[in-house]
């Protein structure tokens, strides 16, 4: 797809002159972003990449329309216009609030075709790609094999890319170093998981490429009105029964050195500016959090287990099948809130119906899995902790004011440090509320075979599809 931007390793963003030509922040009063695009650029259909393509995704992604299912709306509501340049080929987006992380929206571009419909917005791409523009096109897709063979494009107009074809595989996760071992795929993500980084030592010919990451585990609570863990002073006394230092120490311990928890929400890691932990809230004193739950009137019972007015203190942690990292994360937390009285039972579900039938409506108390960061950490946050008129990926259905107006003032910054202080600020409020336990910034590490060119842990940065080859023998 389009890429208005393309993300470096540094985490910079440089314009990505395949498909524009520039983009250019051409006022600050009111902020307008003029984008030219690379008059070489087409659609897979043979239509030009235009002006309406831009103009097409605001109003997709704005939320003024309720009938497009969307994740997020950051950014996109804070456009006032998209209008036609000096042709066909230049777009002009002027906002009516300014938007610091401008430089993340419309990367990647999606045609018109898809941003027109609201049902093929919703629907349209969830049986196979549709309208693309890239160097790789759609040769075959085998829904009973579960493959997709992507091959190259003959109208694309850039540089040929060195590979011929690149096969995409559905491989079950606690299968996929067997299928790499045996040489079914060129490479398997390792990330924070022990045994897969434990095998892909023992396997030949084999390198583990690691880059830093934006990634983070975390366990979600659930404080959606009924819930059991609607009241915060519950939620914040059960996260001070949690060791993440142990949890660090046993999901990471073997794979980096000296692994601690992640102290802050917006930023994930010590390396990036502006990072510092806001974690005190729910450092973890068992002592501190049995006495929060005697105040709250959760008294222990015969078996150890607090009840309060006939209740016990069970929270249903939901989890899926085959994620070895959920499995070991639930099990250290049983056992450690056990101690102060608390029940986690772990419930199992089927991986596909994981978010759309459990997280995303609410049906959990406790879950967790992994947050892919971005570039843009300020903007890409806002849709998983503040709270409006839809959930977006606030799934614990947990905020407030305070969060939602500090998230629109630094939205709106443009003093880089001064959104520094607002972005530590909102992690502050956010530790508060009981949101979320973070437990450890996931690295991402890659095992991959050694012939393999241009591939392997990104991190931060984009993959150059076209560089991706092998070596010469």
């Amino acid at each position: 797809m389009p890429q208005v931007f393309r993300i470096q390793p540094d985490a910079t963003a440089t314009v990505d002159n395949r498909y524009m030509e520039s983009v250019q922040l051409t006022s600050t009063d009111p902020q307008t972003i003029t984008y030219t695009i690379n008059p070489a650029a087409t659609w897979s259909n043979g239509r030009p990449i235009t002006w309406e393509d831009f103009r097409a995704q605001w109003q997709a992604l704005n939320g003024t329309d309720p009938a497009y299912n969307v994740s997020s709306t950051t950014g996109y509501q804070d456009i006032a216009s998209v209008e036609r340049g000096a042709d066909d080929r230049q777009a002009v987006v002027t906002f009516e609030t300014n938007f610091a992380d401008w430089k993340s929206l419309f990367s990647p571009l999606y045609p018109m075709e898809t941003n027109s419909d609201p049902q093929v917005f919703n629907e349209g791409w969830t049986q196979q790609p549709q309208t693309t523009a890239g160097p790789f096109k759609l040769g075959n897709l085998d829904s009973t094999a579960q493959r997709i063979t992507l091959v190259r494009n003959e109208n694309w107009w850039g540089r040929t890319p060195r590979l011929e074809r690149i096969i995409y595989s559905v491989i079950d996760t606690d299968a996929q170093a067997n299928a790499y071992a045996n040489g079914a795929v060129d490479f398997y993500e390792v990330s924070s998981i022990v045994s897969k980084f434990t095998r892909a030592q023992q396997i030949p010919n084999t390198e583990l490429r690691k880059a830093f990451a934006p990634d983070m585990r975390h366990m979600t609570f659930n404080g959606a009105p009924g819930s059991i863990l609607e009241n915060r002073e519950l939620r914040i006394a059960v996260q001070q029964g949690i060791n993440r230092q142990a949890i660090a120490d046993a999901l990471l311990g073997r794979i980096i050195a000296e692994p601690t928890p992640l102290g802050n929400h917006i930023f994930r890691s010590e390396a990036q500016q502006g990072y510092q932990d806001n974690d005190a809230i729910v450092e973890y004193n068992p002592e501190e959090a049995a006495r929060m739950l005697d105040e709250l009137g959760w008294t222990r019972q015969g078996d150890g287990i607090r009840t309060k007015d006939g209740q016990r203190l069970v929270i249903r942690d939901v989890i899926p099948t085959g994620v070895e990292n959920s499995e070991q994360e639930a099990k250290i937390a049983r056992e450690q809130l056990r101690q102060i009285g608390v029940d986690l039972q772990i419930d199992v579900v089927p991986v596909a119906d994981f978010f759309e039938k459990h997280i995303m409506v609410g049906d959990f108390d406790v879950t967790h899995f992994s947050w892919l960061g971005t570039a843009f950490p300020m903007s890409a946050s806002g849709a998983l902790y503040t709270l409006g008129g839809e959930t977006q990926q606030n799934f614990g259905r947990l905020g407030n004011e305070t969060i939602n107006r500090l998230f629109a003032e630094a939205n709106s910054e443009l003093d880089e440090q001064r959104r520094l202080e607002l972005a530590n600020r909102i992690d502050t409020e956010i530790w508060k509320t009981g949101h979320s336990l973070l437990l450890y910034a996931r690295p991402d590490i890659q095992a991959v075979q050694s012939d393999v060119a241009n591939f392997g842990a990104f991190g931060f940065a984009d993959p150059i599809y076209t560089d991706i080859g092998f070596m010469q023998q």
